[in-house]
């Protein structure tokens, strides 16, 4: 009797907490990144290997924008050899650091099982969005009468 009784505990549990997930439009479907396997990233039955996957096209994602905004500033700052030969050393450096972050996150590669992938390619990407509003900030500007304001230019009105 008891363990009909949790039988039914547990089904009641499962269909509710099906039941909460709002049904997604076929847009909505289509736009959400999908792994080679076709299976949307953000589906609830996604494998570890997909979750693996998908964190990797997102810290990919986010690694081309950094390299699109990089440009930008280089290309911004061409005529500027002083900027440019430090704002290289500036990115060479916060490579090494981005990498050795990463790595003191995860000191025990063993220890973290099949979602090591996703966690490294979370933490990459956190770390390289962080990074791109640092480096938006020689895109953008900064607001006119900022006396800290070094390199980055003034913001256009």
């Amino acid at each position: 009797m008891r363990s009909l009784l949790a039988i039914l505990v547990v089904a009641c549990v499962a269909t509710t907490a099906h039941a909460q997930v709002p049904e997604r439009s076929a847009a909505q479907r289509a736009a959400s990144p999908h792994t080679s396997d076709g299976m949307a990233c953000d589906s609830p039955n996604q494998s570890q290997a997909g979750l693996n996957q998908c964190a990797s096209n997102s810290a990919q994602t986010a690694d081309a924008e950094l390299n699109r905004v990089y440009a930008k500033v280089l290309a911004a700052n061409a005529q500027d050899k002083a900027f440019i030969e430090k704002f290289k050393a500036a990115q060479r450096a916060w490579i090494v650091f981005r990498d050795a972050q990463i790595a003191a996150r995860y000191p025990n590669p063993a220890d973290y099982g099949s979602v090591l992938p996703m966690c490294q390619s979370g933490e990459y990407e956190q770390l390289t969005r962080d990074r791109i509003k640092q480096l938006n900030a020689w895109i953008v500007g900064t607001e006119e009468g900022d006396v800290c304001a070094g390199s980055y230019p003034m913001a256009k009105p």
